[in-house]
């Protein structure tokens, strides 16, 4: 390209290209210039859709910029060679399947093949390769419009009677459902069931928007585009001029852009902005993190011993005049406190809880096990057996 340039600066250069030269990079470039002009040819993309069958209207793009576009059926690939064969088959068979409907046309000839026998012919000087249209119903592999479609369709008039009826309502809590499954798989470590579930969690985010789709408040395009736009203001230290060269660095710079977007003037705003429907630990550790970063005292170990003292004492004065409203209100704050404990310490209060529910309820298998093994019933034991079975219990499940 600089060399063309440079040429063309001391007299008139004459720059050819097979094919149009709208479709080649250098002749684009050269096109910019106010002194260049163009007479074009045939396009490959045409000429290579017209020997693989496609009329009307299909994809057309070098081999060379696969990789960076995005594809959709028909599509036509033209500047096809022995070198790029193999890679441009990999990528489109991750979009489209190993088995796509493919012609392979190479020096003027095509052949039908399967996507995945295309890198094992051989090419001649001019190849290009067309992947024919697919029927939803015969795809094997499908994209983010294929679920929009499939949704749209189930909610259509003569789709499915259950789909049609529901409501944001009706199917709220499946989103807590599916978000929850999809934790539980990561917790498990099972990619696998990480893969299924994170597809539950998006046709949830998906069923409700098109529910808003047919009332005309708005579209899949209006929340990716809100969803995108977010990612952009909020991330300024990657797509603007601030600077974040940690984790923390660049949390903060992300909650000081959420502040100002959600027009919440105060730190009061950001904590009554954390959801009601939270679970409430979740909600304790989201509500003490925004009332901290207001000015609140900084959760520390020192703090938590002076305050739950003051706090497991005003409990059991309330647990000794049996004042059950005064209870509850009384173990709120003990719990409120631990809470903040777990931030003092760097944990998290809601992983923990988890895996000590979990080990609980591992010890006590274990524990209803050994006294069934041994003839016993569980509510006729002595303390020190009590003691002596949870014991052989706590040592199982250490091994």
């Amino acid at each position: 390209m600089d060399e063309l340039k440079r040429r063309g600066r001391a007299k008139e250069v004459c720059y050819v290209v097979d094919g149009s030269g709208t479709e080649d990079v250098a002749a684009v470039e050269l096109l910019k210039s106010s002194r260049v002009s163009l007479i074009d040819g045939r396009s490959k993309g045409s000429y290579f859709a017209a020997l693989g069958g496609l009329s009307g209207e299909y994809t057309a793009l070098s081999a060379f910029s696969v990789g960076e576009r995005k594809l959709a059926l028909p599509l036509v690939v033209y500047d096809v060679t022995e070198d790029n064969i193999g890679d441009i088959k990999l990528i489109l068979a991750e979009k489209f399947g190993d088995e796509a409907e493919a012609v392979l046309i190479t020096d003027g000839r095509a052949a039908e093949m399967p996507l995945y026998e295309t890198d094992r012919q051989e090419l001649g000087a001019m190849t290009g390769l067309v992947v024919k249209n697919q029927e939803l119903l015969s795809k094997k592999r499908f994209d983010f419009e294929d679920v929009v479609a499939i949704l749209r369709r189930l909610r259509a008039p003569d789709g499915c009677p259950w789909d049609r009826v529901q409501t944001h309502e009706s199917i709220r809590i499946n989103a807590i459902e599916e978000a929850y499954e999809l934790v539980d798989a990561i917790d498990k470590k099972d990619p696998d069931h990480m893969c299924e579930e994170a597809g539950d969690v998006l046709m949830q985010s998906l069923f409700h928007t098109l529910m808003e789709e047919e009332k005309g408040d708005f579209t899949v395009t209006d929340m990716l585009s809100e969803l995108c736009t977010k990612l952009i203001t909020r991330h300024t230290h990657v797509f603007g001029t601030e600077q974040a060269a940690t984790a923390d660095g660049a949390l903060s710079v992300w909650e000081k852009n959420k502040m100002t977007e959600k027009h919440q003037q105060t730190y009061a705003d950001a904590v009554n902005d954390v959801p009601q429907c939270f679970p409430a630990l979740l909600r304790a550790q989201k509500v003490a993190k925004r009332m901290e970063k207001g000015g609140w005292d900084r959760a520390t170990v020192e703090n938590f011993e002076k305050k739950f003292r003051e706090e497991y004492q005003e409990l059991m004065e309330a647990v000794k005049i049996d004042d059950k409203s005064q209870i509850l209100e009384e173990l709120g704050d003990v719990l409120f406190c631990t809470v903040e404990l777990g931030r003092a310490v760097g944990a998290d209060c809601e992983l923990a809880l988890l895996e000590t529910v979990k080990k609980a309820a591992a010890r006590y298998s274990a524990y209803e096990a050994f006294v069934l093994a041994d003839g016993k019933d569980v509510h006729a034991l002595s303390d020190e057996e009590k003691d002596a079975y949870y014991k052989r219990a706590k040592d199982a499940a250490r091994s």
